[in-house]
C-alpha cells in the first residue's frame, strides 16, 4: 500500500479509488475483449472457452495496463496535474466519456427519425458521427465535474474548441 501511495501521489484515503476502480474497468475490458476473441474464434461452449477466456483476458490486462503507464509518462509533462493518481481519474473520464457518447448516438439519431435501414450509410454515419460531437463535449465537461477534474477539462474543452476554429462557442 505505501509503494501505492508513493508512486501515484496520495495523500488521501478516499483518492485510492481511482487506481482500483481504473484496475477494475481494465479488467472488465480486457475480458470483454477476451469474449469478443473467443466467439470470433468460435471457441464458446467448448472445453477451451475458459482457459482461452482467462488466457488471452490476462495478456490483454497487462498489455493495457502497460500501455497506459506508458501514456501517463508521455503525458506527464503536457497534462498540468497536481498528483499523479488525477491522471487516471482523467484516462478514466475519457473513456466512460467516449463509450457514453458512442452508445447515445443510436438512439438520437433515431429519434432525430434518422434511421440506419432507411437513410444512405453515406448519409447515416457523417450524421451520427456529427451529433457525436456535441454530446461528446457536453459529457466531457459533466464527467470531469463528476470526477473532480473540471479545471482540466474546462480548459481542455476550450483548447479543442479554438483549433477547430470554434473558440467564438466559449465566452
Amino acid at each position: 500500500m505505501a509503494k501505492l501511495k508513493t508512486r501515484w501521489d496520495i495523500t488521501k484515503n478516499w483518492q485510492f479509488f481511482f487506481p482500483i476502480f481504473g484496475s477494475i474497468l481494465v479488467a472488465l475490458t480486457a475480458y470483454a475483449i477476451a469474449r469478443r476473441l473467443l466467439h470470433l474464434f468460435n471457441l464458446n461452449n467448448t472445453v477451451l472457452e475458459w482457459i482461452f477466456t482467462l488466457v488471452i483476458g490476462l495478456g490483454m490486462y497487462f498489455l493495457m495496463i502497460h500501455f497506459f503507464l506508458w501514456c501517463f509518462k508521455k503525458l506527464a509533462n503536457k497534462w498540468p496535474v497536481a498528483q499523479r493518481w488525477e491522471m487516471i481519474a482523467i484516462f478514466i473520464v475519457f473513456a466512460i466519456t467516449g463509450s457514453i457518447s458512442g452508445k447515445l448516438a443510436g438512439p438520437v439519431t433515431e429519434w432525430l427519425g434518422i434511421q440506419q435501414e432507411m437513410v444512405s450509410g453515406w448519409i447515416y454515419w457523417p450524421v451520427r458521427i456529427l451529433l457525436i460531437f456535441p454530446l461528446y463535449q457536453v459529457l466531457l465537461v459533466l464527467f470531469g465535474w463528476l470526477f473532480g477534474q473540471f479545471r482540466f477539462f474546462w480548459s481542455f474543452e476550450k483548447k479543442m474548441l479554438k483549433r477547430m476554429g470554434l473558440g467564438f462557442l466559449i465566452p
